[in-house]
């Protein structure tokens, strides 16, 4: 049982708790999509407009956390947001790139492979032909031949070693990432309470002053962060599958963004406090029910995958 301190209510002690996991969450959060990118080689999965429209309601609720000085890890998670979208996005543009890049240097292969054809002598049907093939020619039909069955086993071999992990390995990884995740937060929290790098803020809550400009910015990004997944879901939706996907990354999404609410509530339920914290409360307790929509996308289009085909969406 975690000993408080009797200086530091249970209310406080879980805020601070919640919003450490919530921050480990956060920190954690790019790294599924990251590596599911890397072993796909392209970012075709994931919306590109999901990640523009989530990275400007990130930069507003910077601005508005700061303007209305919130708790000090609401505004370490806004630093952190800001920072996360930035990585993921630079990496989707650059995938982006180099898939249209990638059939145009195609084409020109093609090209030149229709010209050198073009350009060699073509036998005529006269009656100087043989009507027997010649012997290089069987040759040359033997080693096709030979090259196209090491091709089909090669293919069969990658097949087998590329085969997705069954569905109780990848339930069982993602419940230990996200076990592992709570337990650090958790412990990361006790470190900085035991060292004093984390205290309770003090002050009365009740009918704190707040700048319009600051609560403009709230509503804003909690508007933009509702609306952040519709392309996501939109883009599932048109193609069926959620192939490119990580499932993980959607998972800690919806557990940074439960832990960061909570945390805000463990402070204060009180009238006054709620309102003023509302713009953030909506952008982040919201969007929890977009991403069980996108997780209903996942279960809904993974059999549809399965019919046609291994698929690394669900790996990560």
């Amino acid at each position: 049982m975690l000993e408080v301190p009797p200086s530091l209510s249970t209310r406080e002690a879980l805020s601070g708790i919640a919003g450490s996991i919530s921050l480990a969450s956060w920190i954690l959060l790019l790294v599924p999509q990251l590596v599911e990118n890397f072993k796909n080689g392209n970012a075709d999965g994931i919306s590109t407009a999901f990640l523009l429209t989530w990275l400007v309601g990130d930069i507003s609720n910077l601005i508005g956390s700061i303007w209305a000085r919130l708790l000090p890890t609401v505004i370490a998670l806004a630093v952190y947001f800001c920072f996360a979208d930035f990585v993921l996005l630079t990496q989707v543009l650059y995938y982006n790139r180099l898939s249209k890049s990638r059939p145009s240097a195609t084409a020109a292969r093609r090209h030149s492979h229709t010209r050198r054809h073009n350009a060699a002598p073509q036998p005529s049907d006269g009656p100087t032909q043989p009507l027997l093939p010649r012997r290089d020619s069987i040759s040359t039909q033997s080693i096709t031949y030979r090259r196209q069955s090491f091709q089909r086993r090669r293919d069969s071999l990658s097949a087998v070693l590329e085969k997705r992990p069954s569905t109780s390995a990848v339930v069982t990884r993602n419940a230990v990432a996200i076990v592992g995740t709570c337990l650090a937060g958790t412990l990361g929290w006790l470190v900085a309470w035991k060292t004093g790098a984390w205290s309770a803020p003090n002050g009365d809550v009740r009918g704190r002053p707040q700048a319009y400009g600051a609560e403009i910015l709230g509503y804003i990004s909690a508007a933009l962060y509702l609306g952040a997944r519709i392309p996501q879901i939109i883009q599932n939706y048109r193609k069926q599958s959620c192939e490119g996907l990580s499932v993980l990354f959607f998972m800690l999404s919806l557990l940074g963004n439960l832990t960061y609410g909570a945390g805000i509530l463990f402070h204060s339920t009180e009238q006054a406090y709620v309102v003023d914290n509302l713009p953030w409360l909506l952008g982040s307790l919201g969007t929890m029910v977009e991403d069980v929509i996108i997780f209903c996308q996942f279960r809904l289009y993974k059999v549809e995958d399965e019919d046609e085909g291994p698929d690394s969406s669900a790996v990560v």
